[in-house]
């Protein structure tokens, strides 16, 4: 199912011995827009400071109650690495984040997290090994937030369309399936979906998505409407709209190239 990130905030964490603290916002792979971790601010069991959660650590999600169960203590949590959450998080910082917790890299790999792996898969499968290719140039950011990035500018082909607000991510595999554009400058009250790899260009330094799709195009598209579920029917009704495939059904060989960002100026 396809959950709204900004619906997930002030969800709540707690760990198999107690409550951790609330979620505030969310760190994304800038490579393969998934979520890799929850940013929680901490209190009450220890001093407060914002400790990274990745969803390879969930035992359960109960939606109903807006809770995330770790498969974590509340002392793991405690003498976790400290990691400026509210700044881009470098390769070697996440690395020193998986040791600590013995989880298996996800970087280097086909897929996701790992060829055919969800990241509940993984939690059984800690290991100290490292992938085959692994990413050597530690200093790289890949990690974004997501808060920083809503308000990003969207471009289209001939002219401005909008700005990000929101995320819609997959509860399974944490994959951001679309950003939710805001074009109320321009159309009132009109929200659409663009999924993230229909962007040929995303500029961390301009704060700018650039969308390979004119706006009129984007100006027709079908409406979301937040107060509603997003079906598949919904789904197919905007790719077919744009004359572009569905992700449902793809296998890791069938799936699109990384979008190309940068931190240099457009």
């Amino acid at each position: 199912m396809l959950r709204s990130l900004k619906e997930l905030e002030e969800y709540r964490a707690a760990a198999t011995d107690g409550d951790v603290g609330r979620v505030v916002n969310f760190l994304f792979d800038d490579q393969r827009w998934a979520i890799r971790h929850l940013v929680v601010a901490t209190g009450g069991f220890f001093s407060e400071r914002k400790v990274l959660i990745s969803p390879i650590s969930f035992r359960e999600v109960d939606w109903a109650t807006h809770l995330f169960h770790l498969a974590l203590t509340r002392d793991s949590i405690r003498n976790s690495p400290l990691i400026d959450a509210d700044r881009p998080v470098s390769r070697q910082r996440e690395q020193e984040y998986y040791q600590y917790y013995r989880y298996p890299h996800y970087w280097g790999y086909m897929g996701v997290w790992g060829t055919g792996y969800y990241p509940n898969v993984l939690a059984s499968a800690q290991s100290d090994a490292r992938p085959e290719h692994a990413d050597r140039d530690s200093g790289d950011v890949h990690l974004r937030s997501v808060k920083d990035v809503c308000g990003y500018h969207v471009q289209g082909s001939d002219d401005a369309v909008g700005f990000v607000d929101d995320f819609l991510v997959d509860d399974e595999t944490w994959e951001v399936r679309y950003l939710v554009v805001d074009t109320s400058h321009w159309w009132w009250g009109h929200r659409v979906l663009v999924a993230p790899r229909w962007a040929s260009d995303v500029s961390w330094a301009q704060r700018k998505v650039f969308l390979n799709l004119s706006r009129e195009a984007i100006k027709g598209s079908p409406s979301w409407d937040p107060t509603s579920v997003v079906r598949r029917e919904y789904e197919a009704r905007v790719h077919d709209y744009y004359g572009l495939r569905g992700y449902w059904g793809e296998t890791t060989k069938d799936a699109p190239s990384h979008v190309h960002t940068s931190d240099q100026s457009r």
